[in-house]
């Protein structure tokens, strides 16, 4: 009797389920974030900058898991919107760090709130032990795959 190809069921991989958790995620983020003229690159960056303030560009798209010409392109629309400010030159290098303004602050704010609702509806049938638990199994599952 021959093997079947595949992994089987896709609805029992592990990987198309998350990838479509990732998909609806991606989707429920969009919708949360339209209101505040924001994408989730966008979004990403203002988070990233209000933690890390200061951090290149390269460690930025690293952060959004965007690529580094893609993040100079988000960080120019945050910047013509006077959310971010970089230096005219760099201070070291090539690197231009950037950080928040006032205004960038300021609409990081109702932007987390909208962030975190989203997460909120996404795990609200998990307890916060099933939380904790799908977190440690998803950090596990990022560091097996980064280690080899």
């Amino acid at each position: 009797m021959e093997q079947p190809l595949g992994v089987g069921p896709v609805e029992r991989s592990v990987g198309y389920v998350l990838k479509q958790a990732a998909v609806a995620l991606r989707a429920a983020m969009d919708e949360a974030l339209r209101p505040l003229e924001l994408t989730v690159p966008q979004y990403s960056c203002l988070e990233v900058l209000g933690q890390r303030p200061g951090i290149s560009n390269a460690e930025l798209a690293r952060a959004t898991f965007v690529t580094r010409q893609s993040m100079n392109t988000v960080l120019q629309t945050l910047e013509t919107r006077g959310l971010v400010t970089r230096p005219a030159t760099a201070p070291r290098g090539r690197e231009l760090p950037a950080s928040l303004t006032p205004a960038g602050l300021a609409l990081l704010r109702p932007a987390s709130t909208a962030a975190r609702a989203v997460e909120q509806r996404m795990c609200a049938g998990l307890d916060p032990a099933a939380q904790a638990a799908l977190l440690n199994a998803l950090t596990s599952c990022v560091r097996s795959l980064a280690d080899g």
